[in-house]
């Protein structure tokens, strides 16, 4: 029997401004805290082992640092997400008339892979800033750092799309379905695959499997093959699970791959070639 889902998307409403507070954004806001913590936590220790500096000093160090990339990483993943959501996956031109819904970012509507690459661009520009408080730790060590908070932001971001009903799966009335009685996409109230729990599982199990490798590994590997890894794994995943998903894009019909499918391809293809890039440049040293 499937489970009947039908929450309220808002937590609270703030008293006299009148200003609700959804569980997306709520689940948004804590990811990236935890995010935050967790990449100090990575960056203290990558710099403890190449810097010979007194605890207090890597800790303020790495906290200052993690505190100015929350700012550059929270504006590139957003911008980067909400245009692949409005470019790929919704009409433009409704966006012209209602210029003020591009930034409603707490409605949802945020697309991964934009996401990705807008934390790319806005992790080189960091790089680019800051370079000498960082070194030694280069822009593909910066990436292998972000990509485990990264994992575990998309992993609360999903549970944001469960309580939003919204990125449905196709429906089935199997173990573990769930009855969605305002899906957010006008899709049929029937019983569906929890796709957004399945995704928000993998996530955080990746994120805590890229934790491992780094652990094990980040003082032998190349700059970079840990972000590569994940890049491979999550989108490998992402397009995988995408056969039991709803097309979300209107540019696509339902016969075709899925616009989540097309994005993926590339995501794959890139983590490969610098992964191989990546271990070249380590064999040559």
């Amino acid at each position: 029997m499937a489970l009947v889902w039908d929450p309220s998307p808002f937590i609270f409403t703030i008293p006299k401004v009148e200003w609700p507070i959804s569980w997306y954004g709520f689940l948004f806001a804590v990811g990236f805290y935890l995010g935050l913590f967790l990449f100090g936590r990575l960056l203290r220790q990558t710099l403890a082992f190449r810097l010979n500096l007194a605890p207090s000093e890597l800790k303020y160090k790495a906290r200052a640092l993690s505190d100015s990339l929350l700012v550059y990483a929270i504006i590139g993943a957003v911008v980067g997400s909400r245009l692949f959501h409005i470019l790929f996956y919704e009409n433009v031109s409704e966006y012209v008339s209602e210029p003020l819904r591009i930034f409603q970012v707490w409605e949802g509507g945020l697309a991964s892979h934009g996401g990705v690459l807008g934390l790319i661009v806005a992790v080189f520009l960091f790089y680019t800033f800051r370079k000498k408080e960082l070194a030694p730790v280069r822009f593909f060590g910066l990436m292998d750092l972000v990509s485990i908070p990264t994992m575990m932001v998309c992993s609360f971001i999903r549970v944001g799309n469960f309580i939003n009903q919204e990125i449905l799966g196709v429906p089935y009335n199997g173990l573990f379905s769930v009855l969605f009685l305002r899906p957010r996409d006008d899709a049929g109230i029937l019983p569906r695959h929890p796709v957004q729990l399945y995704e928000s599982l993998f996530y955080i199990l990746l994120a805590a499997f890229l934790f491992l490798l780094w652990r094990k590994f980040y003082r032998s590997w190349a700059e970079g093959q840990l972000f590569s890894i994940g890049l491979i794994l999550a989108f490998t995943f992402r397009f995988c699970i995408e056969f039991i998903k709803t097309e979300q894009s209107v540019w696509l019909s339902a016969q075709s791959l899925l616009m989540g499918q097309y994005l993926s391809i590339p995501m794959v293809l890139l983590g490969i070639a610098l992964l191989v890039q990546r271990r070249r440049t380590a064999l040559l040293k």
